[in-house]
């Protein structure tokens, strides 16, 4: 390998390079990721003179799978035999520049606001005026002067303009190129640059390290991915399918064990790939008909896909006592946080637990996880991405939920893949609780939260329980509104208490309910639940921020009308 050679070239010539082909981004590198904030930091930097980073790239006549398209421009494609320059480090920032001095599209329109001296994304609000010009006129004479002339800024304005042109047309960045150097050496001093400084997703690093020009990981986890697709089962993220992989391949769900893929050859990480893809299709299968999650939006957690995976890569046909087993599992590993935060030392423990379960050797799928703790349904919010709100919708949703008012079974399938927030309302209405002083973060609580119809959601508004219950027991029987009751887990105390208006005597009932029909689920997994800690009851205070939400995420915005 012949030493690098280092050069300095103008950010201009750079971007005209990338669009001849001469410079080329192999598929190896990342998409483009960056925001729209940091593209203009970029151009920022430029125009301040500050630097913005040198690039690596290789020289070579090899033939390497590519795009042919950077920032929503073609690019001339390879000529056969001809050097080009692919680009090892830099991408990121080089696309920014292509798109942003010739692209096209709404994350290109930028422009320069010559007055108050930045640069600004266009908008209906501001896409006009002599003070803006737009930055892919700074690479053009003739375009310059045909905005001269259509605008007519002031002459300041004007001077403003081309000082700016002329700093991007002289900004220089270092520019190293390796030369002679193997396919399979240019994608590890890839994976070695990114494995520090600007973090990269482990999926990105792994398919660095494995690459070669007939191989791609992403290839592959899209394949793998769309074992789902045919399903029609949503995806999970990448890095759970390369958890998949990994204990395929004979290795683990760790980092660490993700890292020991980079040591196979082609033909035994394609045939981890096809491995994990057949025990997806099951895994699917099994999540779709026995525990009720049609979509994989509605799973509380993606690392018990992970897990289910290899259990039917091992076990291809359980026996129903071993399928009822794994549904117990399920349930259990669903009703707490074992999965929020899955470490390394959980993970080795759950794949001998597996392993074993698969051999025969034990009749449960042995865990670490705890048993749930009926105050979870008082402190915990619902929320589109927590997961007590997805365990909750999916044992609402196996109770096959009557809508109060119409009697008709509620959509579950719409309501677990989360695409209709109407299918879900407060059974004390938020604003009715806020004008009894109730907080907002306690009103929002988990076990307050049953499925409806829209229509039924809008005709219950923001009335008190008491009312609208009583108007349903006029219309429908009590019988019978205590019958569509149970169906959304709420018995008699609850109902009673809702009668009184008496919310934490509902809460603290609806949630035995609802702690006693998981118990039920959980059933040997857990062994006797008498294990279970007793319920407590909570006072009317906020939850407890450390369990209310998985992801930090927003309450979902939904019975707009309480």
């Amino acid at each position: 390998m012949r030493a690098p050679e280092p050069t300095i070239a103008p950010i201009t010539s750079l971007a005209s390079r990338v669009l001849s082909g001469d410079i080329v981004l192999p598929k190896f590198q990342r998409a483009f990721v960056w925001t729209p904030q940091q593209i203009l930091y970029l151009l920022d930097s430029v125009r301040r003179n500050y630097p913005i980073g040198s690039l690596l790239m290789w020289r070579t006549t090899a033939k390497l799978a590519s795009g042919h398209e950077v920032a929503g421009l073609d690019t001339v494609p390879q000529h056969e035999g001809a050097p080009v320059h692919y680009v090892l480090d830099g991408q990121q920032r080089l696309a920014s520049l292509v798109g942003a001095l010739h692209g096209t599209g709404p994350i290109w329109d930028i422009a320069y606001d010559l007055e108050r001296e930045e640069f600004l994304h266009l908008t209906e609000e501001a896409s006009a005026g002599p003070q803006i010009m737009p930055v892919r006129h700074l690479t053009s004479v003739s375009a310059m002067m045909s905005w001269i002339r259509r605008d007519n800024p002031p002459v300041e304005l004007q001077e403003r303009a081309q000082a700016l042109s002329d700093q991007f047309a002289h900004y220089q960045v270092p520019v190293v190129t390796l030369l002679d150097v193997s396919e399979e050496d240019s994608a590890r001093i890839f994976e070695r640059i990114n494995s520090t400084g600007t973090s990269m997703d482990i999926v990105d690093l792994i398919r660095a390290g494995t690459w070669s020009k007939d191989f791609d990981l992403k290839d592959e986890i899209e394949q793998l991915l769309q074992v789902l697709d045919v399903k029609n089962y949503g995806r999970v993220d990448a890095k759970t399918m390369l958890r998949t992989i990994s204990a395929a391949a004979g290795f683990g769900f760790s980092t660490k064990s993700i890292h020991e893929l980079r040591g196979l050859d082609k033909n035994q990480l394609r045939s981890a790939v096809t491995e994990a893809g057949k025990a997806a299709e099951r895994a699917v299968d099994f999540l779709a008909t026995q525990i009720g999650t049609p979509q994989a939006e509605a799973l509380p957690y993606y690392n018990q896909f992970a897990v289910l995976v290899e259990l039917f890569r091992q076990l291809p046909k359980p026996t129903a006592a071993q399928y009822d087993a794994v549904t117990r599992w399920f349930w259990l590993t669903a009703s707490g946080e074992y999965f929020k935060g899955w470490r390394e030392s959980q993970m080795g423990p759950d794949l001998a637990a597996v392993t074993e379960f698969a051999a025969g050797h034990s009749t449960e799928i042995e865990t670490g996880a705890a048993l749930p703790r009926a105050i979870l349904w008082q402190r915990a919010q619902f929320s589109r991405q927590n997961s007590p709100s997805k365990l909750l919708v999916l044992l609402m949703s196996y109770e096959k939920p009557r809508d109060l008012n119409t009697g008709r079974l509620v959509d579950v399938a719409d309501a677990l893949s989360w695409q209709n927030s109407k299918q879900f309302h407060h059974f004390f209405p938020r604003a009715y609780l806020k004008s009894e002083g109730v907080s907002a973060a306690r009103a929002n609580v988990c076990g307050n939260l049953i499925m409806l119809s829209a229509i039924s959601n809008n005709w219950i508004s923001d009335r008190r329980p008491s009312a609208y219950l009583s108007d349903l027991a006029d219309w429908h029987g009590e019988d019978e509104l205590r019958a569509r009751l149970r169906t959304c887990l709420i018995e008699e105390d609850a109902y009673q208490a809702a009668l009184r208006d008496d919310y934490d005597g509902f809460l603290r009932a609806r949630s035995e309910t609802l702690h006693r029909r998981l118990m039920e689920l959980i059933g040997s997994a857990a062994g006797s639940a008498d294990a279970a800690e007793p319920f407590t009851p909570v006072p009317a205070v906020a939850p407890d921020a450390s369990v209310a939400a998985d992801s930090g995420s927003e309450p979902i915005d939904h019975d707009s009308v309480d």
